[in-house]
């Protein structure tokens, strides 16, 4: 099972896939995979199917009756019958479909699973019973079952304390987009590292989005511009309306509207539970609902302040959902009158504040903890967090971007780097060292372990003095973005 060529990327979850279709175990197994949509999950298990000789079918949002004879006509077609196979039942379906390993280990692959329970709520139950312990299928067959679907909320469930197959499952693989590096290498803009970081601002690591953007990206940062205003802001455009259509096409989400609002306030740079509360006119108490919602389907990120874990921020996990709030909805007029030129123009700032700034935050803490080497940071990230340091001297807060932690066995976590993220269009200069030197000062003292190193990450690189000045300190490293995108 070597992964095919067409498959960019997913080789770690490829492997799990491998492993789970091999597993030695003579007897049926349940795997689940899952993840939002447009992530490439149903190409993956396609090509699991071809190279396995598995079966795979694709449910449809309709009845229960409806997808029954589509599966028969499947199977059939599987099996080489010249005649649809008639399925009353799902339990008469599920018990033959599962005889499929009888002779041989083989993929038995079910996609848009949700869309079943959705018409057939008990078939959790059914296919508990098909694969209880001393059942057929576990004594005689060697069928690897594979259930995938996209409503997150619907496949979390399956596994949840008291659903029926809660501990029949063996493999539970969660597909997710590409990795900020990941994606530059998709989108072929590994080549630049600013084209690469504006497009992931942008677009996130969904696969399916280069399809829908016309099928290539810009070929260079002059042309980024005219680009994003006839792939992403024309009402023509596949790309137009998803930021919205993410939110409305989760089966869980039952009041779109409330929920938008609270996207909309944490994209205007509202991140603490207080402020998002304040711009919705809502008590923080009756926030809890809509953000464990939208953490849920993989909208928003709760993220734990580094020194005082209660007090949370919370972000936008989606860069297309942040687009369309902070443009596309505002603007929508505009860009349905042909406009886009002129709202790409006159919100530059907010692109740059809320869009590009917030997003090099995050891969800065993102670098931090996938990709720094050890020597960088100090010793290993267990944990990259933001923080507020309160501060007597100048009688408010400093907000801190990124603090790194170590955790280690039979020892309290310490920090060992604490770093501040600049998209500005200017250079960085020696100020910013001075800044997280005051910073380090405010840390809760610690006698473990040399002082936290100081990381600056800017977009715009640095200025000569402060390079020569990192050149002379151990405690100080600096990140541009190509080091962002290829170095430790």
């Amino acid at each position: 099972m070597q992964k095919p060529e067409r498959l960019f990327g997913r080789d770690t979850e490829w492997e799990d896939l491998r492993d789970f279709v091999a597993s030695p175990v003579p007897q049926a197994t349940l795997g689940l995979v899952y993840g939002r949509r447009r992530q490439g999950k149903t190409l993956m298990l396609e090509l699991l199917a071809q190279q396995t000789g598995g079966f795979l079918f694709g449910a449809t949002q309709q009845t229960e009756a409806q997808n029954l004879a589509d599966l028969g006509a499947a199977y059939a077609a599987h099996r080489g019958l010249r005649q649809p196979v008639t399925f009353r039942t799902w339990r008469e379906a599920m018990d033959e479909l599962l005889r499929l390993g009888e002779n041989q280990v083989t993929p038995l692959i079910i996609d848009e699973f949700p869309y079943l329970v959705s018409a057939t709520p008990a078939l959790p139950s059914y296919l508990q019973q098909a694969l209880s312990p001393l059942g057929y299928a576990k004594q005689h067959t060697q069928t690897r079952l594979i259930l995938c679907g996209s409503a997150l909320t619907t496949m979390t469930q399956l596994l949840a304390g008291g659903a029926p197959l809660r501990g029949r499952a063996a493999m539970e693989l969660v597909v997710r987009p590409f990795r900020f590096r990941e994606a530059a290498a998709f989108w072929g803009a590994d080549h630049d590292p600013e084209l690469a970081f504006r497009l992931h601002a942008l677009l996130g690591g969904t696969p399916a989005y280069l399809e829908m953007s016309g099928g290539s990206g810009p070929a260079d940062v002059t042309r980024f511009d005219r680009w994003v205003q006839r792939r992403l802001l024309n009402p023509a455009s596949a790309m137009f309306r998803e930021g919205a259509l993410l939110l409305r096409e989760e089966p869980s989400i039952s009041d779109p509207t409330s929920y938008s609002a609270t996207l909309s306030a944490i994209s205007a740079g509202n991140h603490r539970r207080s402020e998002i509360a304040a711009a919705l006119g809502r008590p923080s108490s009756a926030l809890a609902h809509l953000l464990s919602g939208l953490q849920d389907i993989g909208l928003v990120e709760q993220t734990d302040d580094a020194l005082r874990g209660k007090r949370s921020v919370f972000r936008i996990a989606e860069p297309v959902v942040r687009l369309h709030q902070l443009l596309i909805r505002r603007h929508e007029a505009e860009l349905i009158a042909g406009r886009a030129d002129r709202v790409w123009s006159a919100n530059a700032d907010t692109v740059a504040s809320q869009i590009y700034g917030a997003h090099f935050e995050d891969l800065a803490r993102r670098w931090c903890f996938e990709h720094a080497a050890p020597e960088t940071l100090g010793g290993t990230a267990t944990a990259v967090r933001p923080t507020e340091l309160p501060c007597r001297e100048h009688r408010r807060g400093h907000e801190l971007d990124v603090v790194v932690t170590e955790t280690a066995s039979f020892a309290a976590d310490r920090i060992i780097a604490i770093g501040e993220a600049k998209s500005t269009e200017a250079p960085v200069g020696t100020p910013q060292v001075e800044r997280l030197e005051h910073l380090r000062g405010l840390l809760p003292s610690t006698r473990v372990g040399p002082q936290p190193k100081l990381l600056l990450f800017a977009r715009s690189g640095f200025t000569n003095d402060l390079t020569r000045l990192a050149g002379r300190r151990s405690d100080v490293e600096l990140v541009d973005m190509n080091r962002l995108y290829t170095g430790a």
